[in-house]
């Protein structure tokens, strides 16, 4: 327990530096009807140049979404690199993808393990409330980024009612470590994304260009889900997860099955 603790907060220190973002800048149009009228009374020749200026201002004031706004983030940034576009897409894929199937193994276990332990049924509440809040979360931003969801998805949805039907089928034990074993890749996971998205927004920070607020919310966001990850980590091991006959073998299992999901999602 010591260790997963110690694990856990070495984790949660790995990303403090501040961040900005490039994903969206807030850009404001501001509609001229002066200058609109002022034209009336121009030469022509004044009144198609102004047209052209307002024409170009009101092009860059307009705000951008989706995956204009990713690729275009603003008028003083470079568009992002091919690898950047790729990895914001997967991530946001694979955490739609995880937490989807974070609700299906909690929505199995549940009816099993507080039949048998009325007294987990607060705590099993209260961690399935959490993933369908960071499915909501993930859902939501793969909408307004246009990226699809993971091809994989009916696959997935099976998978992790089984998973988690399964484990309280095996007991309290079980279930608690497969919570361990979910948690201990998904933080991890989730943790490797936030340095990435950290060093993006430092080589950008060197390069002279402007970061609007959707990196830093996004940063932010996956750090708070990670944060809530890890501490139903902390709940397994403090109700028995080490106690799971065999231990080793089926977190080591689950673990395996996780990363392989993580890996195909990503790509699918």
């Amino acid at each position: 327990m010591s260790l997963l603790k110690t694990s856990r907060l070495s984790i949660r220190q790995a990303a403090n530096p501040p961040v900005y973002d490039f994903l969206a800048p807030s850009l404001i149009q501001h509609h001229q009807a002066s200058r609109s009228i002022r034209c009336l009374s121009a030469s022509q020749k004044s009144f198609t140049e102004t047209r052209r200026h307002n024409s170009q201002t009101a092009n860059q004031r307009t705000p951008k979404s989706g995956k204009e706004a990713i690729l275009n983030p603003s008028s003083t940034s470079k568009p992002l690199t091919q690898a950047q576009r790729d990895f914001l897409d997967s991530a946001l894929r694979v955490n739609q993808a995880g937490e989807l199937a974070a609700t299906l193994i909690y929505k199995a276990q549940n009816p099993v393990v507080t039949n048998s332990h009325p007294h987990l049924r607060p705590l099993m509440k209260h961690m399935y409330d959490q993933e369908a809040g960071h499915f909501t979360t993930f859902n939501a931003l793969l909408a307004k980024h246009r990226v699809r969801p993971t091809a994989m998805y009916p696959l997935w949805t099976i998978a992790a009612s089984a998973l988690g039907w399964g484990t309280a089928i095996m007991g309290r034990e079980a279930a608690m470590a497969c919570t361990e074993a979910v948690e201990t890749e998904i933080g991890t996971h989730y943790n490797e994304q936030v340095g990435v998205l950290l060093e993006m927004a430092e080589e950008m920070k060197r390069n002279g260009e402007e970061m609007g607020e959707e990196l830093t919310e996004l940063t932010d966001t996956i750090r708070r889900i990670r944060d809530e990850e890890l501490e139903h980590l902390d709940h397994a091991v403090d109700n028995d997860a080490k106690q799971a006959v065999p231990h080793e073998l089926l977190t080591g299992v689950i673990r395996a099955g996780c990363r392989g999901a993580i890996w195909v999602s990503e790509r699918v």
